[in-house]
């Protein structure tokens, strides 16, 4: 749906559309549940299928791939289903490759509503068991599938996430007026994701609100995504803050929009309890601004030297890498620095290629 991806969708987006590029010789099908954008059909070699009905609810969730997709594999005879969030047809004889991002709702199931919850925790374990390859975007989501679902090591390959190239530094005269538009001028802190509870912007408000009492200079924070569920704490929080007028919510963004917005930052917030990659930090080390980071899941791994770190359950923590930030002596160009170099071993190239792998693995083994 056009405007509307995540990081999932890119991720589907980004790697599809080289795979299909890259292999013309294979012929590949295109599952949806409801009116597609063209843009998706990347070539000669897709061939789009509607299956209703619109999967909006767990139920039918499990009607359209128990029902719809498992049909549709068993009269067109697929040599393989490739599924980039996880979801299978269960008791299929088709081959499949799942990639799993992560399994959050593991160790957080209060993130998310009730029948949601229930549905993820009840059957990604038996989408895990029915798969025949498995992959994720990250060594610790590795292991946490492999540990938590008793999953053998050689069945789980890691295919890191990639970035968007259109992402790049902006100049100084665009940050100006980017500030001028978003704050009316004034420095700011900027977070980008989905706004639910997994991504801890309560614990971040009151971090702000902190960094606040001990640094009178006019900065804000700036806040990109979209409002899901369970957001009463954070809304809560929001109206007992003294400066709550600094606080801006944009709602999600178009990619342009969404590069000049990171890039007149002052830095990246991004201290989410739980990530299975965490692609808003490789957007802000694309665009030379720093980053302040969980020290928790994948995060490390992924950021690695180029990040500053803070606790997510401690607002405290996440003041005091904010106050660092702004405070200490060269240490934002130094963080800059490390991420220009970071950025480099992070590719959608990549993602496809190692994604790839794991298909032909299983076609192989098939054949």
């Amino acid at each position: 749906m056009p405007g509307k991806l995540d990081g999932i969708g890119w991720f589907t987006y980004e790697t599809l559309k080289r795979i299909t590029t890259s292999h013309p010789e294979v012929d590949f099908v295109f599952l949806f549940d409801r009116k597609y954008s063209k843009e998706v059909v990347f070539g000669e070699n897709v061939t789009p299928v509607v299956l209703g009905p619109p999967t909006r609810h767990p139920f039918l969730w499990y009607l359209w791939f128990e029902l719809r997709v498992k049909r549709y594999l068993r009269r067109t005879k697929a040599d393989l289903f490739l599924s980039t969030d996880g979801f299978i047809p269960l008791c299929n004889r088709t081959p499949s490759v799942a990639v799993i991002h992560d399994i959050n709702f593991v160790h957080r199931p209060g993130d998310l509503p009730w029948l949601v919850r229930k549905y993820y925790r009840h059957y990604f374990p038996k989408f895990a068991y029915q798969a025949t390859r498995i992959v994720t975007v990250s060594e610790y989501s590795r292991r946490d599938i492999i540990n938590q679902y008793d999953i053998p090591e050689e069945k789980v390959d890691l295919a890191y996430n990639g970035v968007n190239e259109s992402f790049r530094p902006i100049t100084a005269v665009q940050a100006v007026e980017v500030r001028k538009e978003i704050t009316g001028g004034a420095p700011y802190f900027v977070f980008v994701g989905s706004i639910h509870p997994r991504k801890n912007i309560t614990n971040l408000l009151k971090a702000f609100q902190l960094f606040k009492y001990e640094n009178r200079a006019n900065y804000k924070l700036v806040l990109v995504g979209e409002k899901f569920f369970l957001t009463k704490p954070m809304e809560e929080q929001l109206e007992k803050m003294r400066n709550k007028k600094d606080v801006i919510f944009t709602g999600r963004l178009s990619p342009q929009k969404l590069n000049d917005v990171i890039g007149a930052a002052w830095a990246m917030t991004f201290v989410p309890y739980f990530e299975g990659f965490g692609i808003p930090i490789l957007e802000a080390m694309k665009c030379d601004i720093p980053v302040l980071a969980s020290k928790v899941t994948s995060l490390p791994e992924i950021a690695g030297d180029a990040a500053l770190y803070a606790s997510p359950e401690s607002p405290g923590s996440i003041r005091d890498g904010m106050i660092r930030v702004v405070r200490e002596e060269g240490l934002r160009e130094a963080l800059i620095e490390k991420g220009r170099i970071r950025r480099e071993l992070f590719s959608w190239d990549h993602t496809a290629e190692k994604l790839w792998e794991s298909v032909q693995q299983v076609l192989d083994s098939h054949a």
